[in-house]
Order: C-alpha cells, then sequence, then structure tokens
C-alpha cells in the first residue's frame, strides 16, 4: 500500500485488506482484486497486515487506486494508528478545528462584504449631483 498526502508518503508493506467507504458504502479490498478507483468520503479506513491487528487511518476524503496488486491512497493529509480510540479522538479535534477556522473565516469575509457595502454607498453618494 502506498500512503501518500501533501508532505507524507509511506510504503506499506504486506497489507491483507483495507476497508474504505464511499458514497456508495463500506468496501474492502484484498490481494488480487479488481482494478477500482473509488473517493473515500471524509472518516476512518482501516487495513491490516497479514498477522497483525488492523490499523486506522483518518482522513479528509481521499482517492483510492488498486490495480497491479497495489493500493494507492492519495489525500491532503492523514493520520495513522493502531488505537481506535486515540485515532478517533484525534479525526473529531481536527475536524473540530476545521470547523472553527471554517468559521473564522465566513465572518471574516462577512465583515468585508459589509466593509465593501459600505464604501459602495459613500461613493454612489458622494459621485449623485446635488439639487
Amino acid at each position: 500500500m502506498h500512503l501518500e498526502s501533501a508532505t507524507q508518503y509511506e510504503r506499506i508493506e504486506g497489507v491483507a485488506s483495507f476497508v474504505g467507504e464511499d458514497d456508495s458504502g463500506s468496501f474492502g479490498i484484498l490481494p488480487g482484486h479488481a482494478r477500482m478507483m473509488a473517493v473515500l468520503r471524509t472518516g476512518l479506513a482501516r487495513f491490516r497486515l497479514a498477522s497483525e491487528d488492523w490499523q486506522f487511518l483518518a482522513l479528509p476524503g481521499a482517492v483510492v487506486y488498486f490495480g497491479d496488486d497495489q493500493l494507492h491512497v492519495v489525500t491532503r493529509r492523514y493520520l495513522r494508528d493502531a488505537d481506535y480510540e486515540r485515532i478517533s479522538a484525534a479525526l473529531r479535534e481536527q475536524l473540530v478545528a476545521e470547523e472553527d477556522t471554517l468559521r473564522a473565516v465566513r465572518q471574516s469575509v462577512r465583515r468585508l462584504e459589509d466593509e465593501m457595502l459600505k464604501r459602495l454607498w459613500k461613493l454612489r453618494r458622494a459621485a449623485e449631483p446635488l439639487s
């Protein structure tokens, strides 16, 4: 498996199974699977090496491509952990932080729009002829 993000790359040998979720639901990939591509939803995916427990990936969405017995997971960023509780908490924290950032950006855009409307109104009033 190839895990690829903007800042990280990991090649993980011996992946026995991968489970992810796209808009159609949950799906699994085993070695020898037919060529496929899917867009993962934001959340957790998991994979397992032959004789090990599941490992989890927290993803803000990703593209998954499987071909020639190679799985590629490409995303903006990811977190990887074998502890479900820990990675779930990290994902929740990340989503809350992103929501806070998005809320601040929306407020900033709203203030900018208000200021632009005020200036346009002042320009229009200044351009009106005096009667």
